[in-house]
């Protein structure tokens, strides 16, 4: 299995729960952008957040996933074929698609091979698409508290692809003509539990776990429960998105 492969296969169950999902806002954009809404690929997956929004604009969603243990958890969706099967060489024929989507996942990928791969899958006139969020924003103590004691501790430990999002893809070579994009955020509602599931999630996360235990995490637990009131008191939450679409 390969380190990302192994990365996103751990703690698959808590990625599937903790994960938010993605606005109509962002489907009805793509719907307007593809001409025809026969096929499309939904690369990385994980457990068909975005396949979710895709079904709905289009006849059929394949949704491909380098994780097995993530397309295991994947959602209940009539219309949509779920496969493990890597980013960068697909068995797919050439022309198929109407849309190549990927969600929260591109800075993974092996650019060099990524690219020829969705030229070579994507239709004439078809549309490419990535986007994902940011940081979540909940109010100023909240933030600060998930600052000190999460994000600082955690920070060496965030791969080197994770700086690729986190600058808003701005470093990414997209061989592609760019299309305007509108600027939409992800808005959603979590008890305190959601909010630790998420926290737990990331990457970075686990990997400081590996090497330092969890007594990190505990205390920002209890730090971040002191502040948030009754553990079922709900609270909103925002996360900016980064959007690129482009066709080639």
């Amino acid at each position: 299995m390969s380190d990302t492969a192994s990365l996103f296969s751990d703690k698959s169950d808590i990625y599937a729960r903790a994960r938010p999902t993605y606005p109509d806002e962002i489907f009805h954009f793509i719907k307007d952008l593809c001409t025809e809404h026969k096929l499309a690929w939904d690369c990385a997956t994980g457990n068909g957040q975005a396949a979710k929004g895709l079904a709905n604009v289009f006849e059929r969603v394949i949704a491909t996933d380098i994780s097995k243990e993530q397309i295991a958890h994947h959602l209940p969706l009539d219309n949509v074929e779920f496969s493990v099967c890597p980013a960068e060489v697909t068995p797919f024929a050439d022309a198929s698609f109407d849309l190549v989507n990927v969600a929260q996942a591109l800075h993974w990928f092996d650019f060099e091979r990524f690219w020829p791969e969705v030229k070579r899958v994507l239709k004439p006139g078809g549309v490419f698409i990535t986007y994902a969020y940011g940081f979540f924003q909940i109010n100023p103590e909240i933030d600060a508290l998930v600052d000190r004691n999460i994000h600082r501790v955690i920070a060496p430990f965030w791969a080197k692809n994770n700086q690729l999002i986190m600058n808003a893809y701005r470093d990414v070579d997209f061989p592609f003509e760019k299309l305007p994009v509108p600027q939409m955020e992800i808005v959603v509602e979590w008890s305190f539990e959601q909010m630790m599931d998420y926290l737990h999630s990331w990457s970075a996360t686990r990997r400081c776990m590996d090497k330092q235990g969890t007594d990190f995490f505990e205390h920002a637990r209890g730090e971040l429960q002191g502040v948030w009131g009754a553990p079922d008191t709900v609270r909103a939450v925002k996360m900016p998105m980064v959007i690129v679409a482009g066709r080639p």
